[in-house]
């Protein structure tokens, strides 16, 4: 993995702007630690910082092909699954290479099919490539939208990079804040908008989206979506489908010139893809390495719910054994979670949530001492159903993202509005735009003609789990992990499997009478029995009182300073009672999350210095 940055004019002469480019650039050094490089040509100014995953001699970038009077550029973040396929293809057609990277079989793959290229594509990706003779740039994302890739267009320019921060490095973006972004971060933060970049006229390449500028216009194609269709296969040929599909890319994915481990949680996703890991390292006479988080006296003050029904130490355990790994725990305490909590608003650029980040984050730097690589179950949830608001009876019935009815459930959760100060409440309407993203999502939803009303409500609810609520996740894992230099895959994601599994009716998705049952099904072989049916538990979170405490006392000190950023945005009285260390709510979990976004948000406004239009 890399941290990619650009900038194109069609205007000024960027040979000239070497400096800007560079401080784009080092930015994101701690995504690419490994080297960096720039290449400028008088329209186009490409960065790369390079985390060396495949050919660590042959793949330095930006890199540079040269066909006769043509020349392409690319600075490319990511890794593509079947780049020995299409180079194999693309020397039957007459290509030679010079390198063994995936980067050179991009440019290649461009030069063959032209803008239909990333159509051959499987993997995660995010890239800027230049064609001098067209004089035209293509910014592409991956299909969910693994790699980030962030944009603002500025009068003649094209400003481009992986992070915001390597825009706002650009004199000519600034960290301006309109009325849907106070509405997004104050209000909302727990809807991802596709394209939406936070700051004002600042947008995202929406995942299987491909953009192309040149002087006189832009134009945006999608070159993947969802597309739904009945369903030809029957109960058993469907688990052999997903079994196969799984295999095949566990093993694309474990092709990699420095170490790979595995995550593993305990839970079926992490488990299953595990125990597939595993069994290739075995056919090579090698061990895997797997490691989970956990957190101090976790067992003392654990209190199971929908969510979380149980701890995950015990499961670890029995599937580690089961697959013959060699486990690691890393084990985080109080005082680490609290040191490192403004991490995750330095890895987005904007506040987001705490110490799911916060311990993610320690459990990845603990992680890059031994690997470079890992694997991770993200996204099984979205893509089978996983999540309890999928089983609730409102869900079915109330107009709104699905999760919001969980967060309805929790009384934490229901008193965030009035958490908000009474002109943020009028400018930014939260509720109010919550239902305008949720109708444009509802538009999106790719309809199946015939189908029966729960059919198609069910439908749109695992849409909005796709599109809305799984990028969020999927952000958080790549921002916690390039923080420390870390690639981590996600198989669930490959589009191959997101495409077949999205017509599989509920009815089967769920068979046993249990979530993800088709799934569970699929690893019936690889699996045994009572780790393969553990029900759901979600990624784990502390819930010691030297956390709660010593959150509530950071947010007090904010509460109660006159001269805070973040106090004219809030409600000042309703903080105070909700930072109660007595109050009983906040030992939920997941509870102390406004205390801990009022946090980010206080050094966000000091720091970033954000200005409000």
């Amino acid at each position: 993995m890399c941290g990619i940055t650009g900038w194109i004019d069609w205007e000024e002469d960027v040979t000239r702007q070497s400096a800007v480019i560079e401080a784009m650039a080092a930015t994101l050094r701690y995504r690419g630690p490994d080297a960096k490089g720039i290449w400028l040509s008088p329209r186009a100014a490409f960065a790369h910082r390079r985390l060396m995953v495949i050919d660590p001699a042959g793949g330095a970038q930006p890199m540079v092909y040269t066909s006769g009077s043509r020349t392409y550029a690319i600075t490319y973040n990511g890794e593509i699954y079947n780049f020995r396929e299409l180079r194999s293809e693309l020397e039957s057609r007459g290509h030679t290479f010079g390198t063994k990277s995936d980067t050179e079989v991009i440019l290649h793959a461009y030069v063959e099919w032209g803008e239909e290229f990333t159509r051959h594509l499987n993997g995660i990706f995010a890239f800027g490539l230049w064609d001098e003779q067209r004089q035209r740039l293509l910014l592409a994302r991956d299909h969910l939208g693994v790699k980030p890739l962030f944009y603002a267009q500025r009068g003649s320019a094209v400003i481009f990079g992986s992070e915001l921060k390597a825009l706002f490095a650009h004199p000519r973006v600034q960290p301006e804040i309109d009325r849907d972004g106070i509405a997004d971060i104050f209000g909302a933060g727990v809807i991802h908008t596709p394209g939406f970049g936070y700051f004002h006229d600042v947008h995202e390449v929406r995942p299987g989206y491909q953009l192309v500028f040149e002087r006189e216009r832009t134009r945006a194609s999608q070159y993947w979506s969802l597309r739904s269709a009945p369903h030809p296969d029957d109960l058993e040929t469907t688990a052999q489908r997903i079994r196969a599909l799984l295999k095949d890319t566990v093993k694309r994915q474990l092709i990699a010139d420095v170490p790979v481990v595995s995550m593993l949680s305990g839970g079926l996703d992490s488990s299953g893809l595990t125990a597939l890991a595993a069994s290739e390292f075995r056919s090579e006479g090698k061990q895997l390495n797997t490691y989970s988080i956990d957190f101090v006296d976790s067992a003392a003050y654990f209190t199971g719910n929908d969510m979380r029904p149980s701890l995950d130490g015990p499961w670890v355990t029995r599937v580690s054994e089961h697959a013959m790994t060699r486990h690691h725990t890393v084990t985080v305490d109080t005082p680490e979670l609290l040191e490192n909590l403004l991490v995750p608003l330095y890895a987005h650029d904007v506040p987001t949530m705490g110490q799911i980040e916060t311990s993610l984050y320690l459990i990845f730097k603990a992680m890059k001492e031994q690997a470079t690589v890992a694997l991770s179950g993200e996204s099984a949830d979205e893509v089978f159903g996983g999540y309890p608001w999928y089983y609730y009876d409102e869900v079915l019935t109330t107009n709104t993202f699905p999760w919001l009815t969980m967060f309805g459930r929790n009384g934490s959760m229901r008193s965030l509005p009035s958490l908000l100060s009474n002109d943020v409440m009028r400018q930014a309407n939260p509720q109010e735009y919550i239902a305008r993203r949720y109708q444009e999502a509802l538009a999106e939803v790719p309809r199946l003609e015939g189908e029966d009303a729960e059919a198609a409500k069910r439908r749109e609810i695992m849409y909005m789990g796709l599109t809305r609520w799984l990028p969020i996740l999927l952000d958080r894992k790549d921002r916690m992990s390039m923080a420390v230099g870390f690639e981590v895959r996600v198989p669930f994601c490959d589009y191959r499997l997101v495409d077949y599994v999205w017509n599989i009716p509920w009815q089967m998705k769920t068979i046993d009478n249990i979530e993800k049952g088709i799934l569970r099904r699929a690893f019936q072989d690889t699996l045994p029995d009572d780790a393969r049916m553990r029900r759901k538990s979600a990624y784990p979170s502390t819930q010691h009182p030297s956390y709660i405490k010593g959150v509530c006392d950071w947010a007090l000190q904010i509460i109660n300073d006159p001269n805070a950023a973040v106090r004219p945005y809030i409600n000042v009285d309703t903080y105070r009672a909700f930072a109660d260390k007595n109050n009983p709510v906040l030992s939920q979990d997941f509870a102390i999350g406004p205390l801990e976004r009022l946090i980010q948000l206080e050094t966000w406004l000091k720091e970033y210095h954000i200005k409000f239009i």
